[in-house]
């Protein structure tokens, strides 16, 4: 087993917990206990898992300095393990579907990541990255497979949460679904701490304003949806528990409540959007006097060339 070297201990575990904020979209409506998970070192709640699925391989010996990390994604996870892997002296090649948006891209080699595009859906991308690891003999990460995914949630993001709302205690987590990592670790961290908590997964009713963004929605999407797959979570598909609801949202309040964030100066993309909604709706189902969590996931930077960008980019400044 490779031992941990001194000067990699300080990026195990060393993330600062990120604000829970309550946001309310209407003065007179629910509020809603949002994790601002965009404020991670990379700009997105992924940096928690990929920076667990790597401390655990390293201590078992899986990896070690300069091993070679592999992960398919559309680009938030490959963004979280492009920068891990910088930090902790490992090398990262990211396979994306050709769809994904170039700001993506230009990121995950910034921080020197090798980016292989492939053409077709997630499906192809995740046979893509599993035969470069057996051929070459890398690490992949296994993002929508790998336990360590729920278990960075439940280890992590769940206790700050408990320890930052008011009561410590949370009635209901919603949140859209690609791993289904966030969903299901948090659900596992709140319910083992004593809560009665509901779970809510969010899910846009069409999905081509998400483009390519499979963090975002892998169920009941749009045919058209590049590098978007029905069940291809294993986390998710494989999670048993008595009380799960799917809550629809439209694309168009997507994109309205992802702006009307900017506005109220949340920089965050299309998934918070789709997230907020889908809890005010829970909200309306379980009490607007409870507690409700859910997580805004990214950054917009990364969805400049996005469709929900679309308005800015064609009208002029005034």
């Amino acid at each position: 087993m490779n031992p941990i070297l001194p000067e990699q201990t300080r990026f195990l575990h060393r993330m600062a917990p990120t604000p829970l904020s309550e946001v309310r979209v209407d003065a007179s409506g629910p509020g809603i206990w949002c994790k601002l998970e965009f404020l991670n070192p990379s700009g997105s709640t992924k940096d928690r898992i990929a920076r667990h699925i790597l401390e655990k391989a390293w201590r078992r010996g899986d990896i070690g300095p300069g091993s070679t990390v592999v992960e398919a994604s559309s680009g938030s996870t490959s963004i979280a393990f492009a920068l891990a892997c910088a930090q902790m002296g490992l090398k990262f090649v990211a396979f994306i579907p050709d769809a994904a948006t170039s700001e993506r891209e230009l990121i995950i080699r910034a921080y020197g990541g090798e980016v292989h595009r492939v053409e077709g859906g997630m499906s192809e991308v995740l046979q893509a990255a599993h035969d470069a690891a057996e051929e070459h003999g890398w690490f992949p990460g296994r993002q929508f497979s790998n336990p360590d995914n729920t278990e960075a949630h439940r280890l992590y993001t769940g206790p700050e949460i408990l320890s930052q709302i008011p009561g410590g205690a949370v009635d209901a987590v919603v949140s859209g679904v690609g791993t289904g990592g966030t969903l299901r670790g948090l659900h596992d961290a709140f319910s083992g701490a004593g809560c009665q908590v509901q779970a809510f997964t969010a899910i846009p009713r069409q999905g081509e304003m998400f483009g390519s963004n499979i963090e975002c929605c892998s169920l009941k999407f749009s045919s058209d949806v590049p590098g978007v797959v029905e069940g291809i979570s294993e986390i998710y598909s494989g999670w048993q528990i008595d009380a799960l609801t799917e809550i629809e949202v439209s694309d168009d309040e997507c994109l309205e409540l992802t702006r009307k964030l900017w506005s109220l100066g949340f920089p965050v993309g299309p998934s918070s959007g789709l997230n907020l909604a889908a809890a005010l709706q829970a909200a309306a189902v379980i009490g607007e006097d409870k507690a409700i969590v859910t997580v805004f996931p990214d950054r917009m930077e990364r969805y400049f060339s996005h469709k929900v960008f679309e308005d800015f980019r064609e009208s002029p400044s005034p």
